[in-house]
């Protein structure tokens, strides 16, 4: 038996081509870390990856394959599947267009059929435009959705990454009001129960989750809201009664600054900013959002296109090179724990 690591292949989306996404995307690439982690290659265009490494004043060697079994994950050379002939010439940084949107499209589309393929253990996507995908009518708002519904999960489970906190969310892009009405026991407990399960997954056995309270000072018994009361608690007790590890709710103020110590395995936050705020405060670059409950194990960036710094050479790629590596870390533990 071989003591080598294993290096789970993971393929690198390029998001949009009008974005940032092409130059992290070199960035990352020219990691060697990334490469000790992981076997990587890109989905995109060779033409806007080059634009990309002009503006960054570097020089890319590239392997053009049809599939990750051709790719050689040599450090220096950048494998790379390309989707399609694109009149790449019309794309124009930082600018929302429908040529742009249809192949970052086309790109999650490939990583889909390779990931349902059994091909990749794992995916780090780039940012894509959410005004862009609408123009050549994807309905979904997001990598998320697009990924669950392709691959038809029962479930696609957001969990950012940052440092010792593992943070998932009852609800993601949602208003307040409706995210607040969206907590119910039944809601929560589902959570609970899946994350439970996907953490056990890879090689967390017996996790203890925490699950954040909803209002300030978990409503102080019932003087500020009494959904601790009549949802959170009724979901944290019949958690454990199913034998899971749950705690909660704990209230939200103190929860994350508690959890950062690495004293619980994963917090359930409520809703969109109560997590996000938490994690991106600690360490807005090294926040990473995971989606669990796929065939496969992916991850992105947490930030935007950012259009207007595109092509100008000056965007940071530590995002796109953490997503890449915490993902490739991920599904080693899910690799290691299948192969015992």
């Amino acid at each position: 038996m071989s003591n080598e690591k294993f290096r789970p292949v993971t393929a690198i989306t390029m998001g949009d081509p009008a974005g940032i996404g092409p130059e992290i995307c070199v960035g990352t690439m020219l990691d060697k870390e990334v490469h000790e982690v992981c076997r990587p290659f890109m989905i995109g265009s060779i033409a806007i990856m080059d634009k990309a490494a002009k503006v960054l004043g570097k020089e890319l060697k590239y392997n053009k394959i049809s599939e990750p079994g051709e790719a050689k994950y040599e450090y220096g050379t950048i494998d790379i599947i390309e989707t399609g002939d694109y009149d790449t010439d019309s794309i124009e940084w930082g600018k929302v267009q429908a040529l742009a949107g249809q192949m970052a499209i086309d790109w999650i589309m490939k990583s889909i059929e390779l990931g349902k393929e059994g091909k990749i253990d794992a995916v780090s996507t780039s940012p894509i435009h959410k005004g862009a995908i609408k123009l050549v009518g994807v309905k979904e708002p997001g990598h998320t959705e697009i990924y669950q519904n392709q691959t038809n999960s029962p479930y696609a489970l957001t969990m950012f990454s940052c440092h010792k906190l593992r943070v998932f969310f009852v609800s993601r892009h949602m208003s307040l009001v409706d995210a607040c009405h969206y907590a119910t026991k039944e809601v929560v407990l589902e959570n609970v129960i899946n994350i439970d399960k996907e953490l056990r997954k890879v090689g967390i056995e017996n996790p203890l989750i925490a699950v954040a309270g909803l209002n300030p000072h978990n409503g102080d018994d019932g003087l500020f809201g009494t959904e601790e009361q009549t949802e959170l608690e009724p979901a944290v007790k019949a958690a454990q009664e199913m034998g899971i590890n749950a705690i909660g709710p704990c209230p939200a103020d103190s929860v994350f600054n508690i959890g950062k110590s690495g004293k619980f395995d994963a917090i359930l936050s409520l809703y969109h900013d109560q997590g996000h705020i938490a994690c991106k405060t600690l360490d807005f670059e090294k926040s990473v959002t995971l989606t669990f409950g796929l065939p496969f194990i992916r991850s992105s960036v947490d930030h935007g296109t950012a259009f207007d710094i595109a092509g100008k050479g000056i965007a940071g790629s530590v995002s796109l090179i953490e997503s890449t590596k915490v993902v490739a870390e991920y599904a080693a533990k899910q690799h290691e724990r299948d192969a015992r």
